[in-house]
């Protein structure tokens, strides 16, 4: 078997585990809370501390890893996934559970800011589409996994094995990926990595994405949620000018945004991550809180959504290596935002068959759109800063992921009670709830639909600011546009062939012609 497809194989476990890991968790929830006594915020932030340190890190670890090897790092990140995953199952307390999260989000940052790194590097620009589209199979299938495994495990055992049945498979992926993987990058003394800089911007991100987490949690005016975003959008600025202006080796460097290919392809892909986020937590609420179905019920009502992100991947990521990323991922997010105004029209009597045939239409855009976007992204950096793309690229989509909840609350707060938005999302509509608002159950079930209407009307219009930028990106990279030549020397059959850059022409916004040597 050829380089490309086993080190597709790696990558890919590496994506089933975190896939089934944050579908599992989320059925676990009530079980996790009743065990360890926790309250609401401690297990927000069980969701939450894995989501602020991979987007923290993310950037600054695609750095080390164009600097010290990407093999490596995603080795490491396998080991330290595995031990986070083995001390959250021995968690005694909700703040232990925290911590562990933490040193598992640290390990799941360092899969992150390689993988498609790796890939990019495995497989020539025409063919990045498709791995990335097999790639998003993985996740779509890890995540109908996740709830299928956790609904047998919480039925038959106790949650800590959602976390301990990463410890075999983990165990044996980072024996695999020590086998498989070769190393892509040649260490350069000369380029040093800035200390500095990965602080400011490690520090601020969390100081903001800490105070959004508070703001959701209690209130926007709250000192813990404003003086994080404070200090944070500080540290960002500081961190900005730094790069600017003083530093030898940045760790972001802002070159990559004069290419319009890249840029673009990274707005669309926030603004869809805005929008696509919250959308399974509205629909989680209004399965259990407006229809009254149970917690895992609520849960496989999302599987179509899984189940068409799986089918349309592959079918995305062929289209694009053949067509280009423009089209293939315009089309995939004008599907997404009908898919928003149409959930901007659900009611307490719409069929829940309706939902999923909505939810079906949903995933087939995000396959149309990610591995399209993402090979477009990919393909707008040189070979050398494929570590630093990914993690510009995981960063911003983190980050839109954890602010997607705070856009989607202020748009549901806006139509409900002072307070209410808390106690839904940590009672959903329980008699407590019914008691503290002074509303009754059909006054309560028309704020909340009018708040989740308003929520995907908004999402809705974050989808198409991303079609725009889409449709604007410029020339995609198509088969046949841009010719690649594979190196004469010293490449054996079985290792992918390796792409440089050439003086010759290239399509606006492609990735480099490679000459051979």
């Amino acid at each position: 078997m050829e380089y490309r497809w086993r080190a597709l194989g790696v990558v890919s476990v590496g994506s089933l585990m975190g896939a089934i890991d944050s579908t599992v968790l989320i059925i676990a929830f009530p079980q996790i809370a009743r065990d360890l006594q926790a309250n609401l915020v401690a297990m927000v932030w069980v969701l939450m501390v894995y989501i602020l340190m991979g987007t923290a890190l993310v950037l600054s670890l695609g750095r080390i890893a164009d600097l010290k090897g990407r093999k490596r790092l995603y080795n490491a990140g396998f080991v330290v996934f595995v031990v986070g995953s083995a001390l959250c199952g021995l968690a005694q307390s909700g703040l232990e559970l925290v911590a562990f999260r933490a040193l598992q989000g640290i390990g799941g940052a360092m899969l992150v800011a390689n993988s498609f790194a790796i890939l990019s590097d495995a497989f020539p620009p025409n063919e990045r589409g498709r791995a990335f589209g097999i790639n998003s199979v993985v996740w779509g299938t890890g995540s109908i996994f996740g709830i299928v495994v956790g609904g047998l495990i919480l039925t038959v055992t106790s949650w800590r094995w959602i976390f301990w049945i990463n410890v075999p498979i983990g165990i044996a992926a980072t024996a695999l990926a020590y086998i498989v993987l070769r190393e892509s990058v040649t260490p350069n003394p000369r380029e040093t990595f800035d200390l500095p800089a990965a602080t400011l911007f490690t520090l601020g991100l969390i100081g903001l994405l800490f105070g959004v987490t508070e703001g959701i949690l209690n209130g926007w005016t709250d000192l813990a949620a404003t003086l994080p975003m404070l200090l944070g959008a500080l540290l960002i600025v500081l961190f900005v000018v730094w790069e600017a202006r003083v530093s030898r080796d940045p760790i972001l460097p802002f070159s990559l945004f004069r290419n319009w290919l890249f840029t673009a392809s990274l707005a669309a892909s926030v603004l869809q991550g805005l929008a696509l986020f919250a959308a399974n937590f509205l629909l989680m609420v209004y399965f259990q809180g407006i229809r009254g179905v149970s917690v895992l019920s609520a849960a496989y009502l999302l599987v179509p959504l899984s189940i068409a992100l799986s089918v349309f991947g592959p079918i995305g990521g062929r289209l694009s290596d053949r067509y280009g990323a423009r089209g293939v991922s315009t089309v995939g997010l004008t599907i997404q935002a009908a898919v928003f105004f149409l959930f901007s029209t659900i009611t307490a009597a719409t069929p829940l068959s309706q939902v999923a045939v909505y939810e079906a239409f949903l995933g087939m855009g995000g396959g149309l759109f990610f591995p399209a976007n993402t090979s477009a992204i990919m393909s707008g950096v040189p070979r050398q800063r494929f570590g630093v793309a990914s993690g510009v690229m995981m960063t911003l989509r983190n980050s839109s992921m954890a602010l997607s909840f705070a856009v989607a609350l202020v748009a549901l707060t806006s139509q409900l009670p002072s307070g209410t938005a808390a106690l839904i999302f940590g009672g959903a509509f329980t008699p407590q709830t019914l008691a503290s608002t002074g509303l009754t159950a059909s006054q309560l079930n028309g704020v909340f639909l009018d708040g989740m209407r308003a929520s995907f009307r908004l999402a809705g219009a974050l989808v198409l600011g991303a079609v725009v930028f889409s449709a604007l990106r410029g020339r995609d990279v198509r088969q046949g546009e841009t010719t690649y030549i594979r190196r004469k020397a010293v490449v054996r059959p079985s290792v992918a062939p390796e792409f440089e850059p050439t003086t010759s022409s290239a399509p606006e916004g492609a990735a480099p012609v490679a000459r051979s040597p």
